[in-house]
């Protein structure tokens, strides 16, 4: 089951006594032809996890950065059958690094429950995480999971209640994404540390799955603090917006994730 690259990665960082370092970009952004090479640049610096964005038309959960590199994408034609392509691609020469795929219901509703487990698999996706799936509404792509062996990861917030985060732990596969703060990523000014780091350790102790926090981090300074209390940090818009910016998008994503894996590991 594909779903174990996930769990053995978060088992070796535990026995390593490390953190997880989890990328974010948005597929087919800044170009069709870098995606994957940029996958591999973020593996061979140090990337855990990657987290690889499906780009829809209606991102609600995301700020202006990934907005727009998701209308990007979605002109050069980036939809869910170029982003399974590019796993595929991926894996070709790397079965080892764990690719989630992060993005909304729509696209993965339109194929049904079943006949896109099965493509992910055949794929090489792990696991995959939509933002705009209440826990309620999850029991098809639940059991189309199961079967296949995909991690379907769910998300807490900070105004999440104690009754529905018992069962966000109860029914989390893979890993448990924390939403450091109230709003849509990239909003770094708005991270509370103190308050993040309360609730990690709360979510910690009652989920049997890693918890890694995401929104705010955006450099190496972040990513440690936040690191403190989680299993993992996720970073995303600085990542997508340091691609746009650069005239060598592979290169970029080794230097960017390079200093954010050696302050994790520092700390």
């Amino acid at each position: 089951m594909t779903a174990s690259r996930i769990d053995a990665r978060f088992a070796q960082l535990r026995a390593q006594g490390r953190k997880a370092l989890i990328p974010f970009i948005t597929a087919g952004d800044p170009s069709l032809e870098a995606t994957v090479p940029v996958m591999h640049a973020l593996a061979a610096a140090g990337a855990d996890v990657i987290e690889l964005g499906v780009p829809f038309s209606d991102p609600m959960a995301d700020g202006p950065t990934i907005q727009r590199s998701s209308e990007r994408a979605l002109a050069r034609g980036a939809g869910m059958r170029f982003v399974l392509e590019a796993v595929a691609q991926f894996r070709r020469t790397d079965d080892t690094t764990p690719v989630v795929l992060m993005g909304y219901l729509n696209p993965v509703e339109i194929r049904g429950a079943e006949a896109f487990a099965d493509a992910a698999l055949a794929a090489g996706v792990d696991g995959v995480l939509l933002v705009d799936l209440p826990p309620e509404e999850a029991a098809d792509l639940q059991a189309a999971f199961a079967r296949t062996g995909l991690s379907l990861v769910l998300l807490a917030s900070p105004t999440t209640p104690a009754s529905r985060i018992q069962r966000l732990c109860d029914d989390a596969a893979g890993y448990l994404y924390y939403v450091s703060f109230n709003g849509v990523t990239g909003a770094s000014e708005r991270l509370d540390l103190q308050a993040a780091g309360t609730r990690l350790r709360q979510l910690r102790q009652a989920c049997r799955v890693p918890v890694v926090a995401g929104f705010g981090i955006k450099d190496a300074a972040s990513a440690a603090a936040m690191a403190v209390d989680a299993d993992g940090v996720v970073v995303g818009s600085a990542l997508v917006a340091a691609l746009a910016e650069a005239a060598d998008p592979v290169a970029a994503a080794g230097q960017f994730l390079a200093p954010l894996r050696q302050a994790l590991d520092a700390g």
